[in-house]
């Protein structure tokens, strides 16, 4: 119900009650309250594996998962937070918008390398997140961090002062390790309490705690399992808040994806395969890409283009075509994936180490990615099948009301089982 309509509606149940006195003094009732469209919440917990959900940490997301809908959600390649992040929102691989890796270089910005700080347009423009596609619906939305959301998407940044020509959630925040979880839930009802002229119907939540202590101590750490309580009780307040605003929500809650083991027991170092001068490190970790120096491409690619223990490399026109990955100019001409778990590092380190990590395949167990939806569109106790992360985004249009993209990686059809009918 609209504000005139509710206006209209108060002001004629005023006057029926006037006339319905016969000239007695009317009786006191109680002011109405308007009732509230559901909004779409999209909540982002970082590194957060399903299993995760077993370890009796977290009473209200294994609610929510129970009264909604859940699954085990297969993240895109490359397992990255930037990548992914940016599939969610996006309906697209990252080999088709563009954000390719969590560093990435480009030809046309040779001195300015992508970092997860970077807002520059020029990065980002190549796919429309889903909160740019509700802006121009004219349905407000809000952004609460999320890899991409300090970004004016579509603009042109200049050398000095601000982008204007770009769309950016008519209200959002850059991101900052400094935001606690509370000011964060904090910030998303307070934009809920707002007039419904100035409240977003649609808002994303980001919560990175989870993957800071997944790389800290490892999946299996008192470190993760703080990490989670932590989570449960901010979520726990999250909902609270909703239900004294009167606000229903469609709550859809993913991670980007799961966390492995890792440690210096299981390092690939570069320079026992290939003699460091015949290449440039542009990435190493969960896997590795590589730039040949000059002159030198036959013999770099001769070392790195054989059998190794624990790791496979590919010319990136040969990567498989199972991780829909290879084809953008962004990624470089050479790509190695070890064995999940496992770490390339240009030269050996002496220190004893262990932690998570995360990268690999993503159909490998270890990086599978939560799924839960809940709320008045959801069907209830629902396991459904897992399916691709591209599959968030359609589901987020059809929530908020815009019409899906004619380019897109999946379909609604792909997350339907999750709808009521």
């Amino acid at each position: 119900m609209n504000r005139i309509a509710a206006a209209l509606a108060l002001g004629l149940s005023a006057l029926l009650g006037a006339c319905s006195t016969n000239g007695q003094a009317p009786m006191a009732t109680a002011p109405a309250i308007a009732e509230r469209a559901p909004v779409t919440i999209l909540v982002s917990i970082d590194g957060f594996h399903p299993d995760y959900l077993a370890r009796g940490l977290t009473p209200t997301l294994s609610r929510l998962a129970a009264e909604g809908a859940t699954a085990a959600m297969r993240p895109s390649f490359p397992t990255k937070t930037f990548p992914n992040h940016w599939t969610l929102v996006t309906g697209l691989v990252p080999d088709h918008h563009g954000i390719t890796a969590n560093r990435m270089e480009d030809q046309g910005k040779p001195e300015e390398p992508f970092t997860m700080q970077t807002v520059d347009p020029y990065w980002w423009n190549e796919a429309k997140p889903v909160w740019v596609e509700a802006e121009e619906a004219g349905i407000r939305s809000a952004a609460m961090f999320w890899p991409g959301s300090a970004v004016p998407w579509g603009g042109t940044a200049v050398r000095y002062g601000p982008v204007t020509d770009g769309i950016m959630a008519s209200d959002w925040q850059a991101f900052s390790m400094q935001v606690s979880n509370t000011q964060r839930v904090n910030s998303v009802l307070d934009w809920l309490r707002r007039p419904a002229d100035i409240r977003p119907e649609f808002v994303t939540l980001y919560f990175d705690t989870v993957d800071s202590a997944g790389h800290g101590g490892g999946p299996v750490s008192e470190e993760v399992d703080a990490a989670l309580r932590d989570i449960d009780t901010h979520m726990a307040n999250l909902v609270a808040g909703l239900e004294e605003l009167g606000q229903p929500a469609n709550l859809v809650i993913v991670s980007d994806h799961g966390m492995a083991p890792t440690g210096s027991d299981k390092m690939i170092v570069l320079a026992d395969i290939v003699d460091p001068s015949l290449y440039r490190l542009v990435e190493g970790g969960a896997y590795a890409t590589f730039e040949p120096t000059e002159g030198n491409l036959e013999a770099f690619e001769a070392a790195i283009l054989r059998d190794h223990a624990n790791m496979e490399c590919w010319r990136k026109s040969d990567i498989p075509a199972r991780f829909q990955y290879g084809t953008h100019q962004r990624i470089p001409p050479y790509f190695c994936l070890p064995e999940t778990g496992w770490t390339i590092s240009a030269r050996a380190s002496r220190a004893t180490w262990s932690g998570g990590n995360h990268g690999y395949d993503p159909f490998a167990p270890e990086m599978a990615a939560l799924f839960i939806a809940n709320g008045p569109a959801f069907r209830s106790g629902a396991r459904i099948e897992s399916f691709q992360n591209t599959a968030i985004a359609p589901l987020l249009r059809h929530l908020i009301g815009v019409p899906q993209a004619e380019r897109s990686d999946a379909s609604l059809a792909d997350v339907s089982a999750a709808l009521k009918p």
